[in-house]
Formats: structure tokens, sequence, C-alpha cells
């Protein structure tokens, strides 16, 4: 294993979930783990247990270069700058120069499966990254995230309280996946010390549609849910009138697009690879977050 691991955006859900299974699964030492973030202060759990803290500011490159000095192996977290169109790349490509001039001998990078023809407006800001860091000549672990299983919440308590899920989604499937899950994975490869350029797509281990998703909250539930099959027009109207501000109606709507034209659909044993054990299934998921669901 490499001497020191580095975790960018440590401060949020995927990046506080990896540097726990660094120190609880891998047993990485807390003197080998470097974690950064915008607000260090947020951090402070993680430095009383011997983690060593950095303020990593995606806006400076001055900054990541002096964060990411020392650092042998980097995980660069996706920010989630989506206000501005093209910022985020801006902040990744920033990312992948400090790297370089910090002497990183291994980048990781959290992307999205199929950037290259997704109909997710964001796409081509994972694009880009992928290849800026190729660009870059350093040896990388790009790991393609699929959709969270915690990403169903923003949408599910509501429909289910209503008894309807308005949907684009069509027949498409997405094989969700724990963000747990995905996090054991790129913890397990951060600390592998594989050197190998390599691409994974992290999913779950099967693909559902909207309606069987929305099945199998009835059934946790005991509540009924139907899907509504509305057209893109018609879910960005309801989400204008449900109040989503107007810049993130596109990119919300684009998600269900992308489902229906088959993006999303892959079912990869990437993740379990990574993870050494057997994923959470979707249902198994719900059973474990009825409070969530409101249920």
């Amino acid at each position: 294993m490499s001497n020191k691991l580095l975790v960018t955006g440590a401060a949020g859900h995927l990046g506080r979930l990896v540097i726990h299974h660094l120190l609880e699964t891998k047993k990485v030492p807390a003197a080998s783990i470097i974690a950064t973030s915008r607000n260090p202060g947020k951090l402070s759990e993680l430095a009383d247990r011997g983690v060593e803290v950095r303020k990593a500011d995606f806006d400076d490159e001055a900054s990541l270069t002096h964060a990411f000095a020392g650092a042998d192996r980097l995980l660069i977290i996706s920010t989630d700058e989506l206000s501005v169109p093209g910022k985020r790349l801006v902040q990744h490509e920033a990312a992948v120069r400090a790297a370089g001039k910090a002497g990183v001998r291994h980048i990781l990078y959290t992307s999205m499966p199929s950037p290259e023809d997704a109909a997710v407006l964001f796409a081509p800001d994972h694009l880009g990254t992928e290849q800026a860091i190729k660009k870059s000549g350093i040896p990388y672990t790009i790991f393609r995230n699929g959709w969270y299983m915690e990403n169903l919440f923003m949408a599910l308590p509501h429909a289910l309280a209503d008894g309807k899920w308005y949907s684009a989604a069509g027949e498409g499937r997405i094989a969700h996946i724990a963000r747990d899950d995905c996090a054991l994975a790129i913890a397990s490869a951060l600390a592998s010390g594989a050197i190998e350029s390599v691409t994974y797509t992290l999913t779950g281990p099967t693909a559902y549609t909207t309606d069987e998703v929305a099945a199998l909250v009835s059934e946790v539930s005991g509540k009924p849910l139907q899907v509504m099959h509305v057209t893109d027009e018609q879910l960005a109207a309801g989400k204008k009138a449900a109040g989503v501000p107007e810049g993130f109606v596109p990119i919300l709507v684009s998600f269900d697009t992308n489902t229906r034209v088959g993006k999303i659909d892959m079912v990869t044993a990437d993740a379990e690879k990574w993870a050494g054990r057997p994923l959470v299934g979707l249902k198994a998921f719900f059973e474990a977050n009825r409070q969530a669901l409101g249920a």
C-alpha cells in the first residue's frame, strides 16, 4: 500500500464513507490518510483520530497543489458545482494539474456511467475530466459510479405520500447502488496500491424499471405507489410547479431521459469485486430505510 492516501471532498457523503472504510474496514493507519475539504473545520472528528486534515479549494489551484503535496494516491471526488455550466470541469482540470505539480503517483476519480454519450446534461464534465486525467500521464483508476439508491429519497417520500410517482424514464432500467457499497469499493482500490490504469463502472446487482422500483416500495411500505408516465416536457412543467429552481429542472429531467434511452441500464460485477462482499439489494435497502421513505 502507498504511504499517503488523500481523499478530497472528505466532508461530503461519499468522502466520509470512503475514509470510514479506509480506517475501519481496510485498517489503514490514520497517519497514512489525508482528508481535504473547502471547510476543514468540518473534519475535526477525523483530525481527532489522527487523520491529517488540509484545506483544498477547487476554485484555487494553488491551494490544491499545496493540499496534494506528499500524497501518493489521490481520490478526486467530483464536486457538486452544477449552478454554472462547465464550472465543475474547470475545477476538476485544476485538480488534475495540481496533482501533477504535487507529484501524485496515482489518481482515482469518481465519474458517471457512459459519459461519452449520456443524455445527462453534466456528462461532459465527467468526460472532460477523464480526458484530462488520461492526458496528464499519471496512472489512474476511474470509477464510473452508478446512481445511488439514496438519490431515490429525493422523490420517493413525496411520491409515496401522494400515491403517484411522475416519471419520464419509461421502460428504462437502472441498477441503483448503495452509496456505502460504492465507498467500500473505492476505498479498497485506493488502499490497494494497484498501479495500472483502468476504468470501472460501479452498479448495483439488478437493474429495475421505475414501475418495478415502485412495486418494491409498495411491498416494503404497505402503501400503494403508481408510476405516472409523462413526457420530458410534462415532467419539467411539474418540477417547475413544485418549486424546483429553474436552472436545475433540465438537469433533473435529463436523468429520466438518460434512463429512458438505455444509457444507464448496465449491470457490472466491478463494485462487488472491489467491495469483496455481496452488494445491498434494492429491496433490502428500502427495508433498512423505511423511515427515510416516510413509511
